[in-house]
């Protein structure tokens, strides 16, 4: 006779994931929205029963993994040794609850295979290809048109920029696409002008109703935000796959006015968890064909971050005071350094930590910019940008771009081809909503 266990979950997490995280990572694991809606409520339940010691093992692992702390008890029945022995399913396709009832929706309790070995992840580095020199004929003749056309060719200006950059930007042997309308951003930002104006003249003439305008505007900015995000999502592709945005109105306007506003009743003590929020709208909302991007940083890890910060830049202004006390141009030397730290550490330090907690699917991604070489880069491009009259700005730009990009890897599981076959398939199939957006200038960048 052998003796059987059962795998059971007492709502206890491991920490490791927190909400949309920890869903998807059981819907991945096969359990339907019912089972994990229970889960999560932390009813108590059987996930698995009839299990050799070695298969509970296993399952408790893989649900380890996903996030929840299971135990391993005995089932209280037993089997011949001669009988053949059920495969480990996915833990989704059995959870019964202690009284021997299913859980929500009812589960399948048959025993399917054993599940396939996790994918063998690499890292495929990002790569910048485009020249300052290459770059600079578009960027002067960009200039020239500006100038000739009185700001009005800013649309086309701002495409053509765009295209060059997207187009040397080089993932596994494919490059980005920047597909706009220049007309369409032109139309966006006309009506734009034509709104400012308006309370321009209202402003001087009836100041009243310049006051009742802005008011009746306020509400419109998280419209306006979803949308311009939406249109430079939608332009954006990569091997002929578009990206997309999914904001919802209602989720703009709790991280545009709501969450700042509690952080500043708090004193400034939720700005961290105001600041969550806004990364988790933007990288939850991002979908590449048809698959999310989705953020695992915690608000932890966000205080963790601006207590470093403001570590960083008391420690310098420490040092800044003490100097002034030698003499009153150490103490300007060390404000600028201080300046320059905060700056640097913003820079490399935001990118580092949204991208680092971003996942596409089965895929992550690497950053690993430095804080004191983004500020070099940046002190010596605008030194060079003054020193020639404005003339360096091309290779500035470039030479930003090829570092960021030397510092940004995607750790891809198994094969890169075959899920952008998949998107492909998936996204001909349910179509690409292209023209519910419009531009006003307001992007991820």
């Amino acid at each position: 006779m052998r003796e059987l266990f059962k795998v059971v979950f007492r709502g206890q997490q491991t920490g490791e994931f927190e909400g949309t995280q920890l869903k998807q990572n059981l819907l991945q694991l096969g359990f339907g929205s019912k089972q994990v809606e229970t889960l999560l409520a932390g009813r108590s339940v059987t996930i698995k029963s009839g299990l050799t010691a070695a298969l509970a093992e296993r399952y408790r692992q893989r649900l380890h993994d996903a996030g929840l702390v299971t135990e391993i008890l005995p089932d209280g029945s037993a089997v011949k040794a001669t009988t053949p022995q059920p495969s480990p399913a996915s833990p989704g396709q059995q959870a019964e609850d202690n009284g021997g009832e299913p859980a929500s929706g009812g589960i399948d309790t048959t025993h399917p295979a054993p599940p396939s070995p996790a994918p063998e992840r690499r890292l495929s580095q990002l790569q910048f290809t485009g020249t300052g020199s290459e770059y600079f004929g578009i960027w002067i003749v960009n200039i020239l048109l500006l100038v000739v056309t009185f700001g009005f060719y800013a649309p086309w200006a701002k495409v053509r920029n765009l295209q060059y950059f997207y187009g040397h930007t080089v993932l596994e042997a494919g490059s980005f696409q920047y597909l706009a309308d220049p007309w369409v951003i032109f139309r966006g930002r006309l009506v734009a002008l034509v709104a400012v104006i308006i309370w321009s003249v209202a402003s001087s003439f009836f100041p009243l109703v310049a006051s009742v305008l802005v008011l009746l505007f306020l509400p419109l900015i998280p419209w306006i935000i979803t949308r311009s995000l939406k249109f430079h999502a939608i332009n954006s592709a990569y091997r002929n796959i578009r990206f997309d945005f999914a904001g919802s109105y209602w989720q703009a306007f709790q991280v545009v006015y709501l969450w700042p506003l509690v952080g500043i009743l708090s004193l400034g003590l939720l700005l961290p968890l105001a600041a969550q929020r806004w990364y988790s709208f933007l990288v939850n909302n991002t979908r590449f064909g048809t698959s999310a991007f989705q953020l695992s940083l915690t608000v932890g890890q966000v205080y963790l971050f601006f207590l470093r910060m403001i570590l960083v830049f008391v420690g310098f202004a420490l040092l800044g005071g003490l100097a002034s006390m030698l003499h009153s141009a150490l103490g300007m030397i060390g404000v600028v350094l201080a300046y320059l730290a905060l700056f640097g550490y913003m820079m490399a330090g935001v990118t580092n930590l949204v991208t680092n907690a971003t996942r596409l699917d089965q895929h992550g991604f690497v950053s690993t910019l430095g804080k004191r070489r983004m500020v070099w880069i940046f002190v010596t491009n605008s030194i060079l940008i003054a020193l020639t009259m404005g003339f360096y700005t091309a290779w500035a730009k470039v030479r930003m771009a090829r570092y960021r990009a030397s510092c940004t890897q995607m750790e891809i599981a198994g094969d890169l081809d075959g899920f952008v076959a998949g998107e492909a398939q998936r996204a001909g199939a349910v179509g690409m909503e292209l023209g519910d957006a419009f531009d006003v200038g307001f992007s991820f960048g």
